[in-house]
């Protein structure tokens, strides 16, 4: 009793302070008491700095980026540094300079350096990523003493996610700030440069990169390797007048411990001492002590955990220690990673490599632990102490002999071994009133070896599947080495980090040679046991790992014992690919177009329209706008059950919620529940049965955000379970098709030719094609308020369907049309995910608007929205295919079912498309393609880039590479004997015109130089038995325009002003693809005015009735078409004016037009002619035309862990005359990488019979942490892009062509690269037949099909991983 009230005492002793500041940008700002509960970025947004994102809310896609500053009082000096601003708790930047992208620049102030080259780099296009991209770079600036290395560029931005661009120029824009050559950054540079020329920075040579823009002539240019960079001040100093300082306030003011407090009692301290944190831990047991929240914080936001007291213990002295003595180090509990990392380099430097092995190994592992921004917070005792099965560090901490000292809150010492600290799953061995002290990390002994291990999805900013920790203590024993002391321990293969005892006793005392291994690689399969269901799956890859990191590590000591001279044999030349460390080469770019230009705007590579807004955070999105006075905020009610019966719902715990104002049913909807894009399927809000986990039951409205989701929560709905289907075999089984969705295609007679003979070989097989998350960065977010009484509803939604928006509102509410106004000012980015499945959402938060009478925000947490707005479609298609000894191909029988879900939405036309596609360009005689669409109880998938087209297409490259394998020949060599040309009868019945796929083929041949490579690559492969390289090209054809017809229209409204600036709308949405910015270049070519003077603010429904969603990569066709049309016709309305008097400009002349009352506003309308198709008779023209590519790729894999990377990747298109070139190559670029997330990286994981270890029905790949997206690591290290020169394309508006959706499908040529790569391998080990490769072809698909002595032990030869289809 008395320590508990001398623990009060200390809490309310007057040195606890409640008063909190910090300086955001440079003013200083109070923060009252009662804000604990607050995150950093919640704050910034309130007080109206939205250039920081929301989104994901977990930490792993750097959208809210912020850079801190701070005084270290242990340096004495000011550190600066990225954070999450997502993750921060707002109370632990007390004392600290919080600077926001707002706090750089301003578009109306010149731009930041760093904003001015990521502008003209062309690096931002939907620009909600570019804000953190910014704060990343200018972080890593403002730390350096020295311009940093490119490397230390890239590392940067680990911690940043970007959909919509591929990278490439992020990467080009940054590079510039890189030092190479240290007489760059003197002040006497420009003295030495005698001859005036411009050195570029980052090249360290005379270049033009550096005058403006690049001057390009006319006719061709090969683009350059660094875009354009307006400034020559790279050093820091010259432009640090600019910045802004660390307060001096903050310099000077004592630092004071903190007491304060957030909502529902949450208490927030902030000690200053050991023994204020001890008082405080005596008092409160069941305290949380926190540095980084980067786990506390997603276990309160996603696992609905609540601390009631937060210990922050970042200003304890004593637990910041870091220190070095004869024994080795020591390491306090509270010091950040960032800060680790930094320590051991100075060590590894200052000590000999005997020493530091341990060192290395926890450096190494430190790379790959995650982005900057969370090893800038995250603490050593932090990650320690969460005891993660599948922690990095805590691995190696256990073999590298550390020793854990905690202290109890009497000051009692003890230390506890790391391999006997971690209890069972998240428990470790701590009492209530411990904690963890500090880190001591013996030196290692000569002969001493420790090594690290991790694999992943994606090698960089990715949890692991599974890693590993190993040391090895060797003695001389009569001439021989022998093992004296050893640890081997695996995390990611049991609830804890996991020692394997039996291989450890093993080798103690055992010889070091090649018998040990072969004894150790059978008993640690004793010792490592996964069952068929544990928890992450992938239990045979996961086995296989561990033998494969042993062999590792075996192959490590004996390669270094050798070099060391205490082992005569080493490693053989091939086998030295086995420990080839993880090194990437920087990125490479290289872009190639022609321009044509067409007046003053069209044709020429102009920078995207709201650059200089995205670059500095003042563009805006829908969860940017103000809110209205007395604005609600709604989350919704979601079923969590794959197929059931409601039985009640209950909601008297949310009535008593904080904020609360009320639970919405489907009997409150005004007007209709059914809603539906093609047909009304759906509820709004479920009456009686759900059907899939994630359906909308109810919609509940508070006060803020939190307090909606904290009632939503309270929720109690009560279920009678009904059988669910929850796959795509399962509906076929069952025969659970959609009604009315089967389809046939028929060319020629596919069973004739089967039977005739005419075949020389027949095959038959399947092909699992996954699905993908769209990620856009930018979450759904729609904000609904009535006007004039109720009697109008008004939505600003981030919808690329603002038409489909408007009329799912009307029609639940029982308004028309007219009366519901939508609007969109850009998007952060769409992909076809905010096409249908954002207007349910806007539905559902109009009614309550509608109903109170007030202002209602929605906008999605990230998990939320990758639940429940639907995915790419996985498909299953099962093929037969007849072809000749040469590889021609004469007949395909084809079967096509595609995964839509819980309702139709726009699975039809996926499918139709799908079907149209599965050609791809090769011509075939004989064609036979049925389609079905399957019901699951899944959320409704829907549309994605490519809209089935990808899908179709890669099961026809399957065939296409099988009936290669079959022959002994190469995939391109088949490509190459069947493909269509010009005047070909397409299976559906379009004859094939301007076709370009050989010319294409054969110069990107030339260009990737594909006999040498291939070559090169079979001479890499003869001389490394562990990694193998592939390569592969591909074709595409892609048909452009909505394949229902009456969707191909298209409106817009142009008006002139007196003072001679051109207001454009249209009814397209700008998300990214630069749509707004080739339309105002169709604007100001043809009234012949400067792009400057043409302006497009936003899409609304009230200016452009009756629009097309935004898609199927007509949006440029079609409006730029219609604005073409307006313009027209108000030149020929001024045209008489024009010819009376001559008139020194085009303000002149709108003058002259007002005054003779001629009217300078029109609407310009388009429809796509000549195309339609008949599905009674199979047969028509789809298609206004196709968009051709073809793309080659390099890999290289490691076959022991099926972690690969892109060596190469070489694009050519035909895009007609590009309208602009710059946005067009980063189309291509953007949508490259994407595909490349999809066949290799992205994988969805559902709650399905193969995957029993997740709920039913349930998503597991919910967010950032589980679902990877490509990240800067992941793109080809030289990417060539390349735009076909002296074509042109008759159908489209100044002979351009779409670009969006067609270059995605080219990545699949990094799929046959690793398969090619494969077949290398399992070469190696006598196999030689077909295997399969499903999509993604993650590290777990490639390892298990590289078949080696180590997966035999787990797998056949014909094992296939699971997949969710």
């Amino acid at each position: 009793m008395g320590s508990l009230t001398k623990a009060e005492e200390v809490v309310t002793e007057g040195e606890w302070s409640t008063e909190a500041i910090v300086y955001v940008n440079g003013v200083r700002r109070v923060l009252p008491d009662g804000l604990a509960h607050l995150t950093l970025l919640q704050y910034l947004r309130d007080i109206g700095l939205t250039g920081t994102k929301l989104g994901c809310g977990e930490g792993g896609c750097g959208a809210c980026t912020v850079m801190i500053s701070c005084f270290d009082e242990w340096s004495r000096k000011s550190k600066h540094y990225a954070i999450n601003a997502c993750l921060a708790p707002l109370y632990s930047v007390e004392g600290m300079h919080v600077i926001t992208v707002e706090g750089i620049a301003d578009s109306r102030r010149s731009l930041h350096p760093i904003q001015e080259s990521l502008s003209q780099a062309h690096g931002s296009q939907c620009g909600f990523c570019t804000p953190g991209f910014v704060m990343s770079m200018y972080a890593l600036l403002r730390s350096c003493n020295e311009p940093p290395s490119e490397e230390k560029i890239e590392e940067c931005l680990a911690g940043n996610l970007c959909r919509c661009t591929g990278y490439r120029p992020i990467l080009d824009a940054f590079r510039v700030f890189a030092k190479t050559d240290d007489l760059l950054y003197t002040k006497t540079m420009s003295e030495n440069n005698l001859s005036g020329d411009f050195v570029c920075p980052s090249t360290g040579k005379p270049c033009d990169c550096g005058k403006g823009t690049t001057n390009r002539s006319e006719t061709s240019t090969c683009g350059k390797q660094y875009s354009p960079f307006l400034y020559n001040r790279i050093d820091g100093s010259l432009y640090s007048e600019k910045e802004l300082i660390f307060p001096p306030e903050l310099l000077l003011r004592k630092i004071m411990p903190l007491s304060l407090h957030g909502c529902e009692g949450v208490k927030w301290y902030r000690p200053l001492r050991l023994q204020q944190v001890l008082d405080l831990k005596s008092l409160y047991r069941d305290a949380k002590l926190v540095i980084g929240n980067t786990e506390v914080g997603i276990e309160t936001k996603f696992k609905n955990l609540q601390y009631q007291v937060l210990i922050s213990v970042t200003h304890v002295s004593e637990l910041n220690i870091l220190s070095m003595n004869e024994e080795g180090l020591e390491i306090g509990a509270s010091v950040r990673l960032t800060e680790l990392q930094k320590f051991l380099r100075k060590v590894i430097t200052e000590h000999t490599d005997d020493k530091t092995s341990s060192c290395k190994a926890i450096l190494e592992q430190l790379k790959w632990f995650a982005g900057n921004q969370i090893k800038n917070v995250a603490s050593v005792g932090g990650n320690i102490c969460t005891a993660s099965p599948i922690s990095d560090l805590n691995p190696l901490w256990m073999a590298a002999g550390a020793i854990f000292q905690v202290i109890s809150c009497k000051g009692n010492v003890r230390t506890i071994p790391a391999k006997d600290f971690f209890l069972s799953y998240r428990k470790v061995n701590l009492t209530y009133d411990e904690i963890l002290l500090s880190i001591f990390l013996p030196w290692t002994r000569h002969l001493e070896f420790v090594k690290e291990f991790k694999q992943a999805h994606r090698r960089e900013d990715d949890i692991a599947l599974v890693n590993a920790g190993m040391r090895v203590f060797l003695k001389h024993d009569h001439g021989t080495l022998k093992v004296s002391d050893a640890s081997i321990v695996y995390g990611g293969v049991a609830p804890v980090s996991l020692i394997a005892t039996k291989t450890e006793n093993y080798l103690i005392g055992k010889k070091w040679d090649d018998n040990l291994l072969q004894a150790a690689l059978k008993i640690l399969q004793e010792d490592i046991v996964l069952t068929e269901n544990a928890p992450g799956g992938m239990v045979e890859f996961r086995k296989s790992l561990t033998s494969s990191f042993f062999f590792k590590f075996f192959s490590f000591v004996t390669n270094e014992m050798n070099h060391k001279g205490f082992l005569i044999k080493g490693l053989n030349a091939t086998d030295m690919s086995a420990i080839q460390p993880n090194y990437r080469p920087l990125t490479r770019g290289i872009q190639c177009y022609e321009l044509t230009r067409h007046g003053t705007a069209v044709g020429l590579p102009a920078m995207h329209l709201s650059s200089k807004l995205q670059v500095t955070g003042e563009a805006e999105y829908a969860d940017d706008v103000p809110t209205p006075p007395n604005t609600l905020h709604a989350a919704l009610v979601l079923s969590r059950k794959p197929h059931a019966r409601i039985l009640s719902i209950d909601d008297s715990l949310a009535k008593s919620s904080p904020g609360f104002m009320g639970l919405f049913l489907h009997r409150d909807v005004p007007g209709s529940n059914k809603i539906g894009p093609v047909i009304r399927d759906e509820e709004l809000f479920a009456s009686e049965t759900v059907t899939c986990v994630g359906q909308v039951i109810g919609i509940v409205v508070a006060d803020t955000h939190d307090n909606a989701k904290i009632a939503s929560n309270k929720i109690v709905v009560e279920y009678e379970e009904l059988p669910a289907i929850l796959s795509i075999r399962e509906a076929v089984k069952s025969c659970n098709f959609f009604p009315n969705t089967g389809r046939c295609l028929t060319k020629g007679d596919v069973e004739l030719c089967f039977k005739s003979g005419a075949c020389d070989k027949v095959i038959d097989g399947e092909v699992q094609v996954g699905g993908q998350e769209h990620f856009y960065l930018e979450p759904n977010s729609s904000l609904v308020w009535t006007v004039d009484g109720g009697n109008e509803v008004h939505i600003v939604s981030s919808t690329q369907a603002p038409q489909m928006t408007q009329e799912y509102v009307a029609w639940v509410l029982g308004l028309p049309l007219s009366k519901v106004v939508c609007k969109t000012k850009r998007l952060g980015g769409g992909f076809g995910g905010k096409e249908s499945r954002s207007s349910f959402i806007a539905a559902a938060a109009s009614v309550p608007s509608y109903v109170l009478r007030r202002p209602v925000k929605i906008t999605l947490d990230r998990d939320v929205d990758m639940m429940i707005t639907g995915q790419r479609h996985s498909f299953l298609g099962k093929y037969k295919v007849g072809f000749t000894n040469s590889g021609e191909v004469l007949a395909v029988d084809l079967q096509l079912y595609n995964n839509a879900g819980n309702s139709l939405d726009s699975s039809f036309a996926v499918l139709e498309r799908a079907m149209f596609h599965s050609d791809n360009v090769y011509n075939i005689p004989n064609m036979r393609i049925i389609g079905d669409v399957c019901y699951t109880n899944f959320p409704s998938n829907t549309a994605f880039r490519g809209f089935g087209g990808p899908q179709g297409m890669l099961i026809a490259e399957n065939w296409i590479q099988r009936i290669a394998m079959e022959l002994r020949k190469s995939p391109e060599e088949i490509r190459e004997l069947n493909f269509q040309n010009e005047g070909c009868m397409l299976h559906y019945g379009q004859v094939l015109q301007s076709c370009t796929v050989s010319q294409l083929w054969d110069q990107l041949k030339q260009s990737c130089s594909f006999v040498r490579a291939r070559e090169n690559v079979n001479m890499f492969n003869l001389h490394n038995r562990w990694r193998k390289r592939g390569v592969a090209m591909v074709p595409t054809k892609f048909g452009i325009a909505f394949t229902i017809k009456f969707m191909n229209q298209a409106g817009a409204l142009v008006q002139v002003y007196t003072d001679g600036t051109v207001l454009v709308t249209h009814g397209g949405v700008e998300m990214g693809q630069g749509l707004h910015t080739k339309v105002a270049q169709i604007a100001a070519s043809s009234f012949n005015i400067p792009l400057s003077s043409v302006f497009i603010s936003e899409t609304s429904t009230d200016k452009v009735p009756n629009a097309s969603p935004t898609s199927a990569s007509a949006s440029s066709d079609m409006y730029g078409a219609a604005v073409f049309d307006a313009c027209d016709q108000i030149k020929a309305r001024m045209q008489h004016i024009a010819a009376r008097n001559p008139h020194s400009s085009f303000a002149e002349l709108a003058k002259a037009c007002l005054l003779e009352r001629i009217d300078l506003s029109a609407h310009g309308f388009y429809i796509t002619p000549d195309i339609g198709f008949d599905w009674k008779d199979g047969k028509g023209s789809p298609f206004s035309y196709f968009t051709f590519g073809a793309a080659f790729a390099e890999v290289e894999i490691d076959t022991l862990t099926g972690d690969f990377y892109t060596r190469e990747a070489d694009i050519i298109m035909d895009l007609g005359h590009s309208l602009n070139p710059a946005i067009d190559v980063g189309q291509i670029e953007g949508a490259f990488v994407q595909g490349l997330g999809w066949i290799a990286l992205e994988e969805l994981k559902w709650g399905d019979s193969d995957h029993k270890w997740i709920r039913p029905g349930h998503l597991y790949t919910s967010g950032p942490g589980t679902y990877k997206i490509p990240t800067a690591n992941d793109i080809p290290l030289k990417l060539k892009v390349s735009l076909l020169k002296g074509v042109q394309n008759p159908k489209a508006i100044h002979s351009s062509k779409a670009v969006g959706e067609p270059p995605f499908f080219l990545a699949s040529a990094v799929l046959f690269a690793i398969k090619d790569a494969i077949i290398a391998a399992r070469a190696e080990e006598g196999y030689h037949d077909w295997f399969p490769l499903d999509n993604p072809a993650t590290p777990e698909r490639i390892r298990m099909a590289c078949m080696d002595n180590f997966t035999k032990q787990f797998a056949t030869p014909e094992f296939h991983p699971k997949l969710s289809v």
